[in-house]
């Protein structure tokens, strides 16, 4: 079992960047898929990008790609979500979870463990 605590989030201008961290204790945390959604008030939760375990393979939302990059550390238990050129439409809480096995990187229902999430604002 892991537990996870999302920190970095707050209020931004439009164009603007922002680090958000996701901070893991328990088992082994380059054991897990880390992935990053995000749910934006009255609307469904989505997927926004995923990480492999070594680090080496990433995905992200056609959304936020070329804008938002993941990473990880896995000597400090820690993933990373840099968001540049941040816009008002990536205004939402910031969820990270994690995954012991799954293959579609995506989905929600794949991840077993899920943070508290964080709020980003993102001003116009």
């Amino acid at each position: 079992q892991v537990s996870l605590v999302e920190s970095g989030g707050g209020l931004v201008q439009a164009g603007g960047s922002l680090r958000v961290s996701c901070a893991a204790s328990g088992r082994t945390f380059s054991s897990y898929t880390m992935g990053w959604f995000r749910q934006a008030p009255g609307k469904e939760r989505e997927f926004v990008a995923a990480i492999s375990r070594n680090g080496v393979s990433t995905y992200h939302a056609d959304s936020v790609k070329g804008r938002f990059t993941i990473s990880r550390d896995n000597a400090k238990n820690t993933a990373y979500l840099q968001m540049n050129s941040l816009k008002p439409e990536d205004t939402a809480v910031y969820y990270c979870a994690a995954a012991d096995s799954i293959t579609d990187w995506t989905s929600s229902y794949g991840y077993k463990y899920w943070g508290q999430g964080t709020q980003v604002t993102v001003s116009s």
